[in-house]
């Protein structure tokens, strides 16, 4: 069950995926929380530069495996707007960060994709358990699905009316 906290942290992530998008980006952002609730590091995606692994929760994992030590990840969560690509969940896992919250779920956005028309993604979305086994899991969290595909749609609007 999510708490004040998670969803003052997930509503954060939604409005950094709102700024990837102002930015020209895709809609995805995330925030690293100590265990003690301290926001350590916050990104959003930043593919647009043409590297197309410049999501939010691998730069959090970098900054996470830069600055903390094993413990300190262990104890840290992930916020984010959306769930963990399999990049991104391996990447999670190799640097052994804790818990995972994510606002919308993969499955979700795999829906919403497909009733606007985009393009499937180049890897497959699994679930984040199914790449990481053993880490803790929490979301989706129903109250920002609107704001979340709201973001999604207004984006693949406009790539769409660019090609």
């Amino acid at each position: 069950m999510l708490d004040d906290a998670d969803m003052r942290h997930l509503r954060r992530c939604v409005e950094l995926a709102a700024q990837a998008l102002e930015a020209g980006d895709e809609p995805f952002g995330s925030v690293l929380v100590a265990a003690d609730g301290t926001v350590l590091a916050e990104d959003h995606n930043r593919v647009a530069s043409g590297d197309p692994t410049r999501h939010p929760e691998f730069a959090l994992a970098r900054w996470a495996a830069e600055h903390l030590d094993q413990t300190q990840r262990a104890a840290a969560t992930v916020y984010t707007s959306g769930e963990h690509c399999p990049m991104c969940a391996a990447a999670h896992g190799w640097v052994g960060l804790g818990r995972i919250v994510y606002a919308a779920s993969s499955a979700q956005l795999t829906d919403w994709l497909a009733e606007l028309g985009a393009p499937a993604p180049p890897v497959r979305p699994l679930p984040v358990r199914e790449v990481v086994p053993g880490v803790a899991v929490e979301g989706p969290a129903p109250e920002l699905a609107a704001q979340v595909r709201e973001l999604h749609r207004r984006f693949h609007r406009t790539t769409a009316a660019q090609r």
